[in-house]
């Protein structure tokens, strides 16, 4: 018998639950939705997703609003949010789960730093957001990444509640 993994975790809350998933990925270009993947079976719960990593995929396919970029910028709790709420759209899911950020090593600024990530989670007309900074290369910022967008959806899932930081 082998420890669950946190996909598998996800993966099970979401058949119990009878919720379907969509993501919108943008710094992590897939990477969660590969993740989902390795999980047999997902295709019960996963409907599908979006890797928006220019702001016009951003606006185009998921509906994230201009004004919102040219204010916030594509690494912002604003984006994440909207990212969330248009994947869910999308695909008609019950949950949209986003993430966008800086994986570096270029890219960042003193405002908005390399590893700077936020996760986006649209779930029973609410939509929460979490920002995290992440250190390390690019591989590391984007499995970091990744990893949390997956702890925070497993979180929000199993103790229905708001979602804590991932």
């Amino acid at each position: 018998m082998h420890a669950e993994r946190l996909e598998e975790r996800v993966g099970n809350f979401l058949k119990a639950h009878g919720l379907t998933l969509a993501l919108a990925e943008s710094c992590t270009g897939g990477l969660v939705g590969h993740t989902i993947t390795q999980v047999a079976g997902s295709s019960d719960y996963f409907l599908g997703g979006v890797i928006a990593y220019s702001n016009r995929a951003k606006v185009e396919l998921l509906g994230v609003k201009r004004a919102t970029l040219n204010r916030c910028g594509a690494a912002s709790s604003e984006t994440a949010a909207e990212m969330a709420d248009g994947v869910k759209k999308l695909f008609g899911s019950d949950v949209g789960l986003s993430i966008t950020g800086i994986a570096g090593p270029t890219g960042g600024s003193d405002a908005k730093p390399v590893g700077l990530v936020y996760v986006g989670l649209s779930v029973r007309g609410k939509t929460v957001t979490a920002g995290r900074k992440f250190s390390g290369t690019r591989h590391k910022i984007k499995t970091q990444a990744s990893r949390a967008a997956l702890a925070m959806l497993c979180a929000y899932i199993k103790k229905g509640i708001n979602c804590p930081d991932p």
